[in-house]
């Protein structure tokens, strides 16, 4: 082999990435031309990331960049935990996280946008296929702006700054609205089932492939009132009732997936829901309180269920215990029920 073919095969690696023989064959097609060497390098990398999009990618990444009170996420999976230590990777999905966050996490604009090396992502993606040699997707994005509250993050086993595997998923999904006028209201039991019920079920269902044979923890947050039948709290009490069974269930079931379930189940919190109670709420905690304690329990702890304050929950499930008949007597001197 000659000393300029080995010059043109380095500088071609160099640019490309791409492993010896396939650089050096590139080099002989197009009779050393590094400019035709590389397109042919890029179009042979299309047909190998094309034979490649059977494959599962369940491992990789998901990447976080905040600016301002505003959060844009972005998951990029590979088919290897090896694959998303690569730094090769790494740098590709810290590049689309910014890009993801300029984009206010529209997939569309972040895969025809710009990168460095003056490709598309969706281009530098194939490319990034044809060097690595796996499936590689960017799989969803998710953009919260600052209106309506305060964005809080935490990346678990992060393996740079607010980058990191789904380790935990904590599941909020809570709707509430009370029946102060005790009627019955199709439409409010409907919206709370549809969003307590139904959205903990499809997060859930994707969770499941992504999280499985990886001892990785499902949290769902139900409440207290879940334990038993409360007065104008039907339809939220319902929704909560069944995360309580679903967590309880899924905790045996989802033992063969070696996935983890907890559930969590707190007082009264300071939150724009609860300001629309009409009645003093006792041992009321702050959202920061809470924030602290399930994210304490939920890294430091292992039990199935988390509870605080321990007084007033406590209190809820003694009532489980009670007879209808004492049950009922007692809300009957509380609120006239």
């Amino acid at each position: 082999m000659s000393k300029d073919l080995i010059e043109s095969v380095k500088k071609l690696r160099e640019i490309t990435g791409v492993g010896f023989k396939d650089c050096k064959a590139a080099i002989d097609e197009t009779g050393g031309d590094i400019e035709k060497s590389i397109e042919l390098l890029r179009k042979k990398g299309i047909a190998k990331a094309s034979n490649k999009m059977s494959r599962t990618a369940a491992e990789g990444l998901c990447l976080l960049k905040e600016k301002n009170g505003e959060v844009a996420l972005i998951e990029i999976n590979s088919e290897t935990d090896f694959v998303a230590k690569n730094k090769d990777f790494i740098l590709f999905c810290k590049e689309v996280s910014e890009i993801n966050f300029d984009n206010k996490g529209d997939l569309a604009k972040v895969n025809q946008a710009k990168m460095k090396n003056n490709l598309t992502v969706e281009a530098s993606l194939t490319d990034l296929i044809a060097k690595i040699g796996e499936k590689i997707t960017i799989r969803r994005s998710k953009f919260f702006n600052k209106e309506g509250g305060k964005n809080f993050f935490y990346v678990h086993s992060a393996v740079e700054k607010n980058i990191g595997k789904i380790d935990i998923a904590l599941l909020n999904a809570s709707a509430y609205s009370p029946n102060k006028n005790q009627i019955f209201d199709i439409s409010n039991y409907e919206l709370l089932v549809d969003v307590n019920i139904k959205g903990t079920l499809y997060c859930i269902n994707k969770l499941k492939d992504v999280m499985n044979n990886r001892n990785n923890t499902i949290a769902i947050i139900s409440s207290p009132l879940g334990y038993r039948g409360w007065p104008t709290a039907g339809a939220y009490g319902i929704s909560k009732a069944a995360q309580l069974s679903l967590s309880e269930s899924l905790y045996f079931d989802f033992k063969r997936l070696n996935i983890n379930v907890r559930v969590i189940c707190p007082g009264f919190i300071d939150t724009e829901a609860t300001k629309k109670n009409s009645f003093k709420m006792p041992f009321l905690k702050s959202a920061e309180y809470a924030g602290k304690k399930i994210f304490d329990r939920l890294t430091k702890g292992k039990e199935f269920e988390i509870i605080f304050p321990y007084l007033i929950v406590y209190f809820f499930k003694f009532t489980r215990i009670l007879p209808y008949k004492i049950y009922f007597y007692i809300w009957k001197k509380l609120g006239n029920f």
